[in-house]
């Protein structure tokens, strides 16, 4: 964290998490029934009174305890330890070449069409 950056800036914690839920400051305003002006002037304020927390808390769908905690390093280590841990490192690797089931399906298609053409050709010749 750079020395410029205050540890504890509740304003940029709501910011940033609103940002990570693709949420626009409208729409927030919108949930807390207040004017996106009164989102922008939250956003930039150090501390917050506890209930407005909770009703920001609540419009973002997290725990209050979530936005006062946030941190842009527990993101990240959050996001690498579910890939190191499994949920998107399920061992499941693709063990063929997928160009080569299309070029697959493709001969079996040919195939099929020549089958077909065959079978309507025998048809022809026996009227």
């Amino acid at each position: 964290m750079s020395a410029t950056t205050k540890p504890y800036h509740i304003g940029r914690k709501i910011s940033r998490i609103r940002e990570l839920k693709d949420m626009k400051q409208e729409a927030l305003a919108q949930a807390l029934g207040i004017s996106q002006q009164s989102v922008s002037a939250i956003e930039n304020s150090e501390n917050l009174e506890e209930e407005k927390l909770k009703e920001i808390a609540k419009a973002l769908g997290v725990s209050v305890e979530a936005i006062k905690n946030f941190s842009e390093e527990s993101i990240i280590n959050y996001f690498n330890n579910i890939y190191d841990n499994g949920v998107f490192n399920t061992g499941n690797y693709c063990n063929f070449n997928p160009l080569d089931k299309v070029v697959e399906l493709y001969e079996r298609l040919v195939q099929a069409e020549k089958d077909k053409n065959e079978y309507l050709e025998k048809l022809l010749k026996v009227k």
